[in-house]
């Protein structure tokens, strides 16, 4: 296959990509179980508030087109995002969020063809480098369809807790979100809702 290259996007790129991003979207998420991960105008809706929020940052993966990407942003500080965490938050994760020190990994996904090299482990590897943030988190279906499925595939159940796990990500609870919405919509109850973990790391110095 054909070398990928890596490229960082700022806020306005990332909006000019939008199409390209939601076509990876789509196709990385065509075999989930759930209908709503391959609905192309929610994804352009929540990634048109994303791009929003504070601390914006995306990095795409490409090879005579795109193939991958990952994004993310800071969690509020209000801490809105964590009313439905199943288990008590540790205090240093509310203050880290409190205080604007916490990053959302929101998204992270890998065309098909594409997957089994590694290339979401570098698209979250440059993400995060340059991040100055003393937490990192992140959501991923309990069945493993979410995280790096793009690059372990969906096929194994627990893929995306093994591969945090790899990552030297650590579980800190359970949440419940709106279904289909994937890692960066919050904590919510009610009807669609569905059960995610919620994986966190502190950036190495």
């Amino acid at each position: 296959m054909a070398e990928v290259y890596l490229r960082r996007l700022s806020r306005w790129q990332a909006e000019q990509q939008r199409d390209a991003v939601a076509d990876v979207y789509v196709s990385a998420y065509r075999s989930a179980t759930e209908a709503e991960r391959r609905d192309r105008r929610g994804f352009l809706a929540r990634l048109e508030q994303h791009v929003q929020h504070t601390g914006f940052d995306m990095v795409v993966a490409d090879t005579a087109g795109t193939v991958g990407c990952a994004y993310g942003f800071r969690v509020p500080r209000s801490g809105e995002w964590w009313p439905d965490l199943q288990e008590q938050l540790p205090a240093d994760v509310e203050e880290l969020t409190a205080s604007g020190r916490a990053f959302l990994l929101a998204e992270l996904m890998v065309l098909p063809d594409h997957r089994r090299r590694g290339i979401a482990t570098r698209l979250v590897e440059r993400l995060l480098i340059r991040l100055e943030a003393d937490l990192v988190v992140a959501t991923a279906d309990h069945y493993g369809d979410g995280g790096d499925v793009a690059d372990g595939g969906d096929d194994a159940r627990n893929a995306a807790a093994a591969t945090f796990r790899a990552w030297g990500w650590s579980r800190s609870g359970v949440a419940t979100t709106r279904a289909g919405a994937g890692p960066a919509a919050g904590p919510v109850a009610g009807p669609g809702a569905v059960t995610r973990e919620v994986w966190i790391r502190r950036p190495l110095r």
